[in-house]
C-alpha cells in the first residue's frame, strides 16, 4: 500500500521568534486532498550529561506551555547554520556551567512528527569540568544532580515527564545495564 503524500500547496501563516507555522494542502494516497498544519522548527539538541560522581547533570525550570516547574535534561535550540555537536557544548555551558571533556552523539530523532519537523540530536557528555552558568536572559534554571538509578524510578513514576528527558535518562540506563 502507498502511504506517501503528494504536497501540493505550502503556505506559511505565522512566522515567530521561534517556530513557524504552515499549512499544507497534500494528496492523500486515496487521492482525496487534506491540509497540514506544520510547526517548523530549526532543530534541537539534548545531553545526557554525566558528572565525576557518576550523577546525571539536570536542570529544572518553570515550562509556561505546561504551566509547572519541570526537571529536564539540559537542551537548546539550533541556530541558524549551526553544528549540532557546537550547539550541544554552547547549551550545556550556558544551563549548567560544565563544559564536557568527551561527548558523543547518541541518536537523533523527530519529537512530534504529527505536526512538527524538529529533529532533536541526542549527546553523551562525560568527564565534565566546573565552570560558570550563562543563561539566557529569560532563562531561570537550578542545576539539580541524581543518580541514574533514580532518576530511572522517577521516569517510571511519572516524576520525570519530559519526552527528551525520559528518553535520555532511560538511553543512559540501557547502556549502564540499569534495570528495573
Amino acid at each position: 500500500m502507498q502511504l506517501k503524500e503528494e504536497l501540493k500547496e505550502s503556505k506559511r501563516v505565522y512566522q515567530g521568534r521561534m517556530i513557524h507555522l504552515r499549512v499544507d494542502t497534500v494528496k492523500l494516497p486515496n487521492g482525496e486532498e487534506a491540509t497540514r498544519e506544520v510547526v517548523e522548527h530549526p532543530g534541537a539538541v539534548a545531553l545526557i550529561a554525566v558528572n565525576q560522581k557518576d550523577e546525571m547533570v539536570f536542570v529544572k525550570q518553570f515550562r509556561q506551555p505546561v504551566g509547572e516547574e519541570l526537571i529536564e535534561i539540559p537542551a537548546g535550540k539550533l541556530q541558524e547554520g549551526e553544528d549540532p555537536m557546537e550547539c550541544a557544548l554552547r547549551e550545556l555551558e550556558e544551563e549548567t556551567g560544565y563544559t564536557a571533556g568527551r561527548i558523543e552523539l547518541i541518536s537523533v530523532y523527530y519529537t512530534t512528527p504529527g505536526f512538527s519537523d524538529e529533529k532533536m540530536y541526542l549527546y553523551l557528555a562525560t568527564k565534565l569540568y566546573d565552570g560558570e552558568m550563562k543563561p539566557d536572559d529569560d532563562e531561570f534554571l537550578e542545576v539539580v544532580c541524581i543518580p541514574p538509578e533514580k532518576a530511572r524510578e522517577m521516569v517510571l513514576r511519572g516524576e520525570l515527564r519530559d519526552a527528551k528527558t525520559m528518553i535520555g535518562v532511560l538511553a543512559l540506563c540501557d547502556r549502564l545495564g540499569i534495570k528495573g
